[in-house]
């Protein structure tokens, strides 16, 4: 166990001199319930092992109460729970006894472990991390300093057993001598007992290790080096020879510049991760464009009739390009697994060396050119045309866009030019002086989805000096004071400048104008706390406007800023805190906080005592915690400073202000968790460090504010359902739908909706909903609503109308008019749900006569053109019930004019939800006779042929839910086409019957069901027969016929029959 919480465990830094935390990972939270559970049955496995005394206990804060545990042997101490039995020194094996205002725990017996992690109920979690936190090396507690963890090669087993057999040979010498010692018989047992436990732990070590390996190889990211690599062994497996090699071309797209990173996508691209480009020529296919991408590979769209790539993605995301490859070429495919990999060593000679000399003296351009995997015949052929290409670079020099240059992306300008830039260079503005060094990989890592909540202001200047107040004027002669007075003059022009409203926008501009924010920063530097504090306070004000905070920015402020956060005055750090948390509204400031280490101060300031008693000191502390969760709210805003802030380890304490009486502090602290909630590791801390509890109970309060930050993480962390359930548990449904009282509060009322949107996807909560009349109220939302509390609304309406009974409800609260209005929308979010919502009411009769007469149905099939894939999907599925349930629903089809040609057209599509529901609604509709005769004269049979070998079993990696899904209605959609004409035939011509007879392979009861569905109606056909046998699709179909589903039992032994028929037939005539 020592060696997986070493090597695999995954901690925060250390700070403030106390051991780092276990960070709040997907790796750690296995590792951690893997441990629960073998410490959960040790005491059954290992029965004597489990009341082994350890050689010094494990103690850690614990949440477990002295009342929880009931044992034989334990006595009450005035409050604490103590073993009766002891250890040497009378120590005893088991205690509970108050530490302040919680309770320590010392255990030294794996039986009263086992026994407090039972007692700690739904808190194991909380429990088990606690104690490994305090005993980072448990093993060493357990079973001695001799078995402590080291690095490298641990041999003290070894020496522990040599050790038992040298004393085991001396006691048999003692036996033979007539000399018996039962002490040291009783040490021998007690060490070979030690022994077991050792090797016990060693298992659980092992396993541990297995299981993050494991992980860890899952969320591997692609890098240039790896990118190259790959590339680079196609290359040497491609050529003109179709017999021989495995592509016609593969190479690099674009003009073969590569950055000094080792991208080759240009700067604007870096930002999306995106690393190169690359074309491919298959031999069987045409011309394949590639992204290289830090989340894999996937297909884009090529370039355009300019030239111009377009980068938008195609299909799925691969983790290696080969198999990318293999599932867009059968040829590839094919040979790929023939060829025969080996060692390439590549001789050194005079052309390398040669190479590298210039690769250290020539400039960045030329070495960021450089391509080291070039074989000797291709580099002579560069060499040759050196000379040429130099000329070529000469006259055309790649330069940065001015964006890029501010960036600090320069390294394409040549020093010579740098330094003659220097002297050229005319004086600028001091506000676009800046101190930040920026890191350029690092710019280029920022994520690209975070909302960039400003966007660079226009200032506004009055063009004449006549229209401006006399507090402008006023402001300038301080200004004046400031830059000459001394520090007398300097404060009492603060306190005056303080007088003025700096929340107008036009005294605020005076001070930039005259350059007082200059001033105002250089004072941030003095030693002088008065003239900091004076500062600060006006800093504080006036950021709040955007030109200010730019500026601020610009002129180094924020560095300084972050300097004051170490210093030992409090009003200084919350004054320099709640600056930053106004400068830090735009992405630049957020990434200059983090470069220059302000993430961990921030962070350091939120370390206070929570003390219900108040003290002048204890206030002043809650403050600067308060200040620091201002500002990292404001920087957690951007994904790589979520990450610094989890790193810095925030989220315990978060955790623990969270549990504060003060509302002001309580609402930074939840904007700061729902604003971090976006990430999956922070929403499974919230879980599992008991937040939910704190979530719930805040929503309850009386500040609008606190409630809306309260409702949107709970919105955010209810997309598992381990949190639904707790927010159930916890009683939070109740105060959620009472908050849709608070109509007048937008803000408020969209997350409201949200959360609860997200809690109705568990049938649990579906129930507790129902008790407390949400259907009606939420109904009652859909008139007069912004789209952000629609888009919830509905969603929530949708999840709750996934059980029959609350579809009556909506009909009667006078939900349905309203949701087939809003169809008409533009809203491509609120659509989906939109038509997810009207597709689960269909499911009912009466609704779907209301449904009909609001002409809902034809909307829904208009929704088919909409460019949104996700809107066209949501409405194919809508589209289903509605046929299902209408009373003429062919003649209602056949009335959309080209409606049936719209939607057999959609089989065209890559979007694999898409086509799912396209052919469910094709199933549905080939019910229809007419309408079957018309899909099959718009070409409904090669289309649906051709998604069978598109999507045909390839391996497991193709057993997610969609592409079962789409097998089980594909399956559906030809079992229904087979009724008319010759369809079968058809069919049977395009290719589709040996594919489908791999469907069966499938784990999804569903799938064999609809393919078996499809087969009988196939094997009609006597050419299909003689198919499907040779596919093999007798023995998955034996295994079938003795199924529990009737349907499934009933079409595999018609399909065998028709065969079994057929074969007999051939018998007859062959012997008649």
């Amino acid at each position: 166990m020592g060696q997986a919480l070493q090597r695999a465990a995954q901690w925060t830094s250390a700070k403030g001199g106390s051991g780092g935390k276990l960070e709040f990972t997907k790796l750690n939270e296995e590792l951690l319930n893997s441990i629960i559970q073998y410490v959960d049955g040790f005491g059954a496995k290992y029965a004597d092992e489990s009341k082994l005394v350890f050689k010094k206990p494990l103690t850690w804060q614990t949440t477990v109460s002295p009342d929880a545990i009931s044992a034989p042997g334990l006595e009450d101490r005035g409050g604490d729970k103590i073993s009766e039995a002891k250890a040497d020194k009378d120590q005893p094996l088991f205690s509970i006894k108050r530490d302040g205002s919680d309770y320590e725990c010392s255990a030294m017996t794996m039986e009263y472990c086992e026994q407090v992690l039972r007692a700690s109920g739904d808190k194991k979690m909380i429990e088990i991390r606690a104690c490994l936190e305090a005993n980072r090396d448990p093993v060493a507690n357990m079973l001695g300093e001799r078995f402590a963890t080291v690095e490298g090669d641990d041999n003290s087993i070894f020496r522990f057993i040599e050790e038992i057999t040298k004393e085991i040979e001396q006691l048999a010498k003692q036996h033979a001598e007539n000399e018996g010692n039962t002490e040291k018989q009783e040490e021998i047992e007690e060490k070979k007992l030690v022994l077991k436990m050792r090797l016990i732990l060693l298992r659980l070590d092992q396993q541990l290790l297995n299981q993050s390996i494991a992980q860890i190889t899952k969320d591997v990211r692609l890098t240039p080096i790896m990118v190259d690599g790959e590339v680079t062994i196609l290359q040497e497996l491609s050529g003109d020879d179709e017999r021989k090699h495995v592509l016609e071309t593969i190479d690099f797209w674009g003009d073969g510049y590569i950055f000094k990173n080792g991208c080759r996508a240009p700067p604007q691209r870096q930002l999306h991760g995106d690393i190169a480009y690359i074309e491919v020529r298959p031999f069987d296919g045409n011309m394949l464009y590639i992204t290289a991408n830090t989340s894999g590979y996937y297909l884009n769209k090529g370039p355009d009739n300019r030239g111009d790539m377009n980068y938008e993605k195609e299909g799925d995301a691969y983790r290696e390009l080969v198999t990318l490859l293999k599932d867009k070429s059968a040829h590839f495919t094919e040979m790929i697994d023939k060829q025969e990999f080996h060692l390439k060593v590549q001789e050194k000679d005079d052309y390398m060396d040669a190479r590298r000399v210039e690769e250290d003296d020539d400039d960045r351009e030329s070495t960021a050119g450089y391509r080291p995997d070039r074989s000797k015949q291709k580099a002579e052929e560069d060499s040759k045309d050196k000379g040429q290409k130099q000329k070529a670079q000469k006259k055309k020099k790649l330069e940065p866009s001015l964006k890029w240059k501010a960036l600090g992306m320069e390294e394409y300008q040549e020093p010579d030019k740098r330094e003659t830039q220097k002297l050229k260079k005319k004086k600028t503005s001091p506000r676009m002086k800046t101190k930040t060094p920026v890191d350029a990989e690092d710019s280029f890592s920022e994520s690209s989805t975070e909302s960039e909540e400003e966007e660079e202001a226009v200032e506004r200047r009055s063009e004449t000096n006549a229209d401006l107040p006399s507090e402008y004027w006023q402001i300038q002669k301080l200004v004046k004071y400031l830059k000459g007075g001394n520090q007398t003059a300097t404060i009492i022009a603060l306190c005056s400048m303080r007088d003025f409203n700096l929340a107008q926008e036009t005294c605020q501009l005076a001070i930039r104008d005259v350059g007082g924010l200059e001033v105002l920063i250089n004072l941030l530097d003095t030693e002088e706390v008065k003239c900091k504090i004076g500062s600060l306070k006006i800093l504080k004000e006036i950021s709040r406007n955007t030109q200010i905070r730019r500026a601020i920015a610009d002129l180094g402020g924020l560095q300084t800023m972050v300097k004051i956060l170490r210093d030992p005055d409090k009003d200084l750090k919350c004054l320099a805190a709640e600056t930053i948390a106004n400068v830090a509204k735009f992405r630049r400031a957020r990434r200059t906080v983090r470069q220059h280490g302000g993430i961990k101060k921030l962070v350091g300031l939120l370390d206070c005592p929570i003390v219900s008693a108040t003290s002048p000191e204890a206030d002043k502390d809650a403050e600067v915690a308060r200040s620091g969760a201002l500002a990292l709210w404001s920087c957690s805003k951007s994904k790589k400073n979520k990450e610094a802030m989890r790193k810095a380890g925030a989220i315990p304490l978060l955790a623990k202000l969270l549990k504060s009486p003060n509302e002001n502090m309580l609402i930074p602290v939840v904007g700061t968790l729902q604003e971090c909630a976006s990430e999956p590791s922070y929403r499974l801390a919230i879980r599992t460090e008991g937040m939910i509890e704190d979530l719930v109970k805040n929503l309850k309060s009386q500040s609008d504010e606190l409630q809306m930050h309260c409702a949107s993480a709970i919105f955010k962390c209810a997309e598992e359902k381990e949190t639904r359930d707790l927010v159930r548990q916890y009683g939070g449904l109740d105060p959620l739908v009472s908050l849709l009282q608070k109509t007048e509060n937008k803000e408020l009322l969209a997350a409201a909706t949200g959360a609860i949107w997200k809690c109705a996807i568990s049938p649990e909560n579906v129930t507790r909903f129902q008790e407390l009349r949400a259907i009606e109220q939420l109904v009652g939302l859909l008139n007069d609503q912004p789209e952000e509390v629609l888009v919830n609304v509905v969603g929530g309406l949708g999840e709750l109308a996934k059980d029959p009974p609350n579809r009556m409800l909506v009909r009667k609260a006078g939900g349905i008019p309203p949701l087939v209005n809003l169809l008409t929308g533009t809203n491509q979010a609120l659509l989906v749900n939109v038509t997810r919502a009207v597709g689960q009411c269909a499911e009912e009769q009466d609704n779907m006569v209301i449904i009909d007469k609001l002409d809902g149905v034809r909307l829904l099939w208009s929704l088919l053109k909409n460019q949104n894939p996700d809107v066209q999907a949501s409405a194919a599925w809508a589209i289903c019930p509605c046929i299902e349930n209408a009373k003429d629903a062919g003649e209602m089809v056949r009335s959309f004019v080209g409606g049936l040609e719209l939607i057999v057209s959609l089989l065209k599509s890559d979007h694999r939800e898409v086509l799912a529901s396209v052919c469910a609604a094709i199933a549905n509709i080939a019910k229809d006779e007419e309408n079957l005769a018309v899909i099959t004269d718009h070409g409904v049979v090669p289309m649906l042929a051709r998604l069978t070998n598109t999507y045909a079993w390839k391996g497991s990696r193709y057993q997610s839910q969609v592409d079962d899904k789409l097998r089980r209605h594909l399956a559906e959609a030809i079992a229904r086409c087979c009724n008319w004409g010759n369809n079968r035939t058809a069919f049977g011509r395009e290719g589709a019957v040996a594919p489908l007879v791999k469907y069966l392979k499938s784990q999804d009861e569903n799938v064999h069901r609809s393919t078996a569905r499809a087969l009988y109606q196939l094997s009609k056909n006597p050419e299909n027969c003689i198919t499907m046998h040779e596919a093999g699709v007798v023995q998955p179909l034996m295994k079938m016929v003795g199924s529990q589903d009737e349907d499934l039992q009933e079409a595999s032994a018609g399909c065998i029959g028709n065969i079994r028929r057929l074969a007999l037939a051939n018998e007859k005539a062959r012997y008649s």
